[in-house]
């Protein structure tokens, strides 16, 4: 699926080469992309103004996890109209079920999906929010 609108894309996610990788694919498809490598960093670049269209969040980060990191993004803004989704490769049914419960938009799981397929799905989930 293209897309004529320009998403903004905000990263998170501690492998640093997945994050390039990723930023690569989504860069490629026309999205405007950020990148952070932990929670916190994340947040702070939110309170300094940024407004992702979308936020991929990894769960497994040193520090403050992807779970909490929703946590947060729900808190600071409930009205929020900005989709999160998780990449992580912990694919278990609770895991899932957590992340959603949080205010996942969506759950993708690494392992299960090459890059450019993460691509199309995100797409998907944001097509599916609109």
């Amino acid at each position: 699926m293209e897309t004529d609108k320009k998403y903004s894309i905000l990263i998170v996610d501690d492998d640093k080469f997945l994050s390039e990788m990723y930023s690569i694919k989504f860069s490629e498809r026309g999205f405007v992309v950020e990148t952070a490598s932990d929670g916190p960093t994340a947040l702070s670049k939110v309170e300094a103004g940024l407004k992702p269209d979308i936020f991929l969040v990894d769960i497994v980060m040193p520090g403050m996890d992807g779970f909490e990191l929703i946590q947060r993004l729900k808190e600071k803004n409930p009205e929020s109209k900005q989709i999160i989704i998780i990449l992580s490769n912990l694919g278990q049914k609770e895991d899932v079920e957590k992340g959603l419960g949080l205010g996942a938009d969506g759950y993708i799981v690494k392992a299960s999906a090459t890059p450019t397929e993460v691509v199309d799905k995100v797409l998907e989930i944001v097509g599916s929010k609109v």
